[in-house]
């Protein structure tokens, strides 16, 4: 059932243009990796271009585990 749900949600939001096309996470065949290599190829036709390439990635996979919950709770109500 869950599969069903989530076939039907990503093809709403595709049809109505609502998720980018550059999405990789959570997406069928799209994964860090492929981020990885579309930005890298990104970056080398910049940079064959002469132009600059600024780059930061965040991961905020542990930033929630650093925040006291009771007091996000409590700015939350």
């Amino acid at each position: 059932m869950e599969r069903i749900i989530t076939m039907h949600i990503l093809d709403y939001l595709r049809t109505n243009n609502l998720i980018s096309k550059h999405q990789h996470g959570f997406m069928s065949r799209r994964s860090t990796v492929t981020n990885l290599l579309e930005c890298v190829n990104d970056w080398t036709l910049a940079l064959n271009d002469k132009h600059g390439v600024v780059v930061a990635y965040i991961d905020y996979a542990k930033a929630f585990d650093t925040v006291c919950h009771a007091k996000l709770l409590c700015k939350l109500t």
